[in-house]
């Protein structure tokens, strides 16, 4: 009989599987916050006193304003009315009127946009 023998075999380790390099790239900027526009507010303030029942209105050209309609101001006292006007872009021309009939007498009156004017018309 005869005996084989089988050559034994030499363990070698496993191999480990190579590591995947992946590439670092440059990390996504961050989402730039959405910053909301400023509103642009504009603010008109009459010192003047209309009289009992009578009210103060605006007319021009700028946001929400029109020569042909006057916007009322608000009453704050006796003698002060105001008004705040949203999103101009360029300077504002306006004319006080009371009881939207009778203009304030002189030039028209100017105010920047995103300005505050405290005047008293004369009538």
């Amino acid at each position: 009989m005869k005996k084989t023998t089988k050559p034994a075999k030499t363990l070698t380790p496993a191999k480990k599987p190579a590591k995947t390099v992946r590439k670092k790239t440059a990390a996504a900027a961050p989402a730039a916050e959405k910053v909301a526009p400023v509103a642009v507010v504009t603010k008109i303030v009459a010192n003047f006193d209309v009289g009992f029942g009578n009210a103060l209105y605006v007319r021009g050209d700028g946001p929400g304003l029109s020569w042909e309609k006057g916007i009322p101001m608000e009453c704050v006292d006796d003698t002060t009315w105001a008004i705040t006007l949203q999103g101009a872009v360029g300077p504002i021309p306006f004319k006080f009127l009371i009881n939207d009939e009778k203009w304030s007498a002189g030039e028209d009156f100017v105010v920047a946009p995103g300005g505050s004017v405290t005047l008293t018309p004369s009538f």
